[in-house]
């Protein structure tokens, strides 16, 4: 079975994605398309860019960037659950997209996507620059949470059918394109 890593892309104290995250994790799971495997920045806690080779060598030095390296190797595809600040994606989410190189080529990447007024749409299309430079293949299908609309007054994510239905269709999608990437990936092992 295919390896989902679902990748928390904030660190920040209060944050909402691991909530987000809590939400997406057992839909993928019920998807049954992948086995799922959360991955939280704020609990790896990757240091700011310290190897002193390039990530394309694939030469670490650091146990945190060979463990990051090894995760991330496993995955046939990935999510990330990210937040949109001041129309950007997040320092930590680019810092561990830079830890690695060959370990992101050709798989497929998803984007729950969380905030208030744009629901981190635009955040996303930030991100996709940079993923398509390191030879991920973006998944269209997306799930955009908007947190005044969809988070409950407890903190969690509200049930809406709507919102559980592009889960799906995302997790669909990136069944599809692990399958198509598959060769090209055991060709550039």
């Amino acid at each position: 079975m295919p390896k989902l890593n679902v990748i928390v892309a904030s660190n920040r104290p209060g944050r909402s994605g691991r909530t987000v995250a809590d939400w997406f994790v057992p839909i993928a799971e019920q998807h049954g398309g992948f086995e799922v495997v959360l991955a939280d920045l704020a609990e790896i806690g990757l240091p700011f860019l310290d190897e002193p080779e390039h990530p394309a060598s694939g030469r670490y030095t650091h146990q945190h960037t060979k463990d990051w390296s090894a995760l991330n190797a496993a995955a046939d595809a990935f999510v990330f659950v990210m937040p949109e600040y001041n129309f950007g994606f997040t320092a930590p989410l680019k810092n561990a997209i830079d830890y690695l190189y060959q370990e992101w080529r050709y798989k497929p990447v998803g984007f729950v996507s969380y905030g208030m007024t744009s629901g981190g749409l635009r955040a996303v299309q930030m991100i996709k620059q940079v993923v398509t430079t390191l030879k991920m293949t973006p998944a269209t299908e997306a799930v955009t949470v908007f947190l005044r609309q969809h988070l409950a007054e407890d903190g969690t994510v509200r049930a809406d059918p709507a919102l559980a239905e592009s889960a799906v269709a995302m997790l669909d999608e990136l069944g599809r394109l692990s399958s198509a990437l598959a060769p090209l990936r055991s060709a550039d092992s």
